[in-house]
């Protein structure tokens, strides 16, 4: 899989704050937490949905839900570059993490945590 698209937004992101002289506020602490921020704005657009709402939201809820994965996307996106992670890379592995903690012949169809089995 191509890392371009996400060198890309990187860059773009690194200029936005150049030009803004916002570099000076982008810690990678300063960063995590607008990263929670984003998160918890995200949650709040489907803290009062039921199940089947949150599946099929109007089209004023996606815009709102998808400006929001924006901002989630573009702070975690300007933390690992800030840090030199390879999101892509971290991914994969966690990935792989993942399959061998939860091998699917013993999770399918089950929501437990890999300690519950």
């Amino acid at each position: 899989m191509s890392t371009a698209p996400l060198a890309a937004l990187a860059q773009r992101l690194r200029d936005f704050a150049a030009e803004r002289d916002w570099d000076q506020f982008h810690s990678p602490k300063n960063l995590a937490m607008a990263l929670v921020g984003e998160a918890g704005e995200l949650a709040a657009e489907f803290q009062w949905l039921t199940e089947e709402q949150s599946r099929a939201p109007d089209a004023a809820q996606l815009a709102r839900i998808r400006a929001e994965c924006a901002d989630v996307l573009n702070y975690l996106v300007r933390l690992a570059d800030k840090l030199d992670i390879d999101l892509i890379a971290a991914a994969h592995e966690k990935i792989d993490d993942n399959a061998r903690r939860y091998p699917a012949e013993k999770v399918r169809g089950r929501a437990n945590k890999y300690t519950e089995y």
